[in-house]
């Protein structure tokens, strides 16, 4: 089984701000990892190769340094990655960021002389939570969908998905090709070892811009391809109005609370 990964390198999300004068995020200086739903889409897109056989390979949109990203997907089971990266790329909303990825899955086929069976994402990225991406790529290719899998598995040659929602799960079945989308799996992502870090640093990464996907059209591309912009980005400000009762017996203090809650009308 011929796979494809799509992974978005975002920021870590235990370090993320917003500059308060532009509103944008700030991503100078801080880290970045792999979106954390793309990390499940992998581990089940390795377990799938393992059993089945085939190829795996990892596609990752952005500036040269979301590379790192697809090392970190090397070093934990995918064959081979390619960056798409293009300034004619750039402020590509979730429609345009999604034609994209689907005319760069198309010429990797062409590259790689193979045709992908399964095409891979996390259900959203941390950084956006649109979860638009995934089933954009399924409608841009024509393809069946699943999304929220919880898992996935080979059956009388297509696949079988696990499908999470809000009372449990679905079980559905579909054929080959297609596009799921994955949620957080009931088994956790592998993690590298220190000789398949030092394998994934040495492999090249090629990359691709709107010259090496001759079929993209440029104008469905980056900020004026995008119909929706994103207007600002804030932190909300938490306002701390509460009041703290002290040296107070223990019948005084719940009077006094009756009294402050009255008062706030909220009785």
């Amino acid at each position: 089984m011929n796979i494809c990964v799509c992974v978005k390198q975002v920021p870590d999300t235990t370090e993320i701000k917003v500059d308060p004068v532009t509103h944008t995020l700030v991503r100078a200086g801080v880290p970045s990892i792999v979106n954390p739903f793309d990390t499940y889409a992998q581990e089940v897109g390795v377990r799938l190769k393992e059993e089945l056989g085939g190829k795996l390979i990892v596609l990752t949109m952005g500036p040269e340094q979301a590379k790192e990203a697809i090392k970190s997907c090397l070093a934990v089971g995918a064959d081979g990655g390619y960056l798409i990266s293009s300034r004619a790329f750039g402020g590509s909303d979730t429609l345009a960021t999604s034609y994209i990825l689907s005319e760069a899955i198309k010429a990797v086929e062409e590259k790689e002389g193979l045709k992908f069976d399964l095409i891979l994402c996390g259900k959203q990225a941390t950084d956006g939570d649109t979860a638009q991406v995934g089933p954009e790529i399924a409608e841009h290719l024509g393809l069946p969908q699943v999304t929220y899998a919880l898992d996935i598995t080979a059956k009388d040659g297509g696949i079988q998905v696990k499908r999470e929602f809000d009372a449990g799960y679905d079980i559905i079945s579909t054929q080959l090709p297609a596009v799921v989308t994955v949620v957080k799996l009931p088994y956790e992502p592998r993690y590298p070892t220190i000789k398949s870090k030092m394998a994934a640093k040495k492999k090249a990464i090629p990359v691709l811009t709107e010259a090496e996907i001759p079929a993209i059209d440029t104008t469905q591309c980056g900020l004026h391809g995008s119909p929706t912009r994103v207007k600002k980005t804030f932190t909300p400000v938490r306002e701390k109005n509460g009041v703290k009762l002290e040296g107070l017996e223990a019948a005084e203090a719940a009077a006094q609370v009756v009294k402050l809650l009255d008062d706030a009308k909220l009785l």
